[in-house]
């Protein structure tokens, strides 16, 4: 390379997962000597480690949540679903695509909130794999679809939704009105 000549990063797709859709190839280090603080830092992290996990709670963390919850449509049906998950399936033509980076953004956001209301979230970016979900609810492009306990489709939306809106689709849901009551009835009063 002259002196004149400038480095170009160039953008890779690596697979169709949800929460990483890209990295940059030929990365260099922010400066020459982080190849000797590095370790060093990788060393003090994994000492810290222990100390950080006694001082948390048994509660499921976000990184737990998102492998229990977040799913590849290419291995699941709906119908392993019934009565037991309510589906939100995310369909893009592309991991790329804006609308189905900031959907995902906004479900890993508030997982906690979707757990709570049995949520399981299935991601389509793959037209051509013909998975069993895009057959049953054919999207065009970008697609939100909330599925109820019940199997049946209760909402289809074309742009995303944030955690609010879905939450509150999904508490109108009679399911999900009998399974709060249930709840409040279980409860010990006091």
């Amino acid at each position: 390379m002259g002196s004149g000549a400038r480095r170009m990063a160039s953008v890779t797709f690596l697979r169709a997962d949800p929460l990483r859709a890209f990295a940059l190839r030929n990365a260099r280090p922010i400066f020459r000597g982080m190849n000797k603080v590095l370790p060093a830092m990788l060393a003090a992290l994994l000492f810290a480690v222990p100390v950080m996990g006694q001082a948390q709670d048994d509660s499921a963390t976000i990184d737990d949540l998102s492998i229990d919850m977040i799913r590849s449509a290419e291995n699941v049906t709906l119908e392993e679903f019934l009565w037991i998950k309510r589906p939100i399936v995310v369909f893009a033509d592309s991991p790329a695509d804006p609308r189905y980076v900031q959907q995902m953004q906004y479900l890993t956001s508030d997982l906690n909130a979707l757990d709570l209301r049995d949520v399981v979230i299935i991601t389509d970016t793959n037209p051509s794999e013909r998975s069993s979900a895009r057959i049953a609810l054919r999207p065009r492009g970008f697609m939100l679809a909330i599925i109820d306990k019940d199997g049946g489709v209760k909402q289809r939306k074309p742009l995303p939704w944030s955690v609010r809106e879905i939450s509150r689709a999904i508490d109108k849901m009679p399911t999900r009105q009998q399974e709060i009551q249930d709840r409040t009835e279980e409860s010990p009063r006091g």
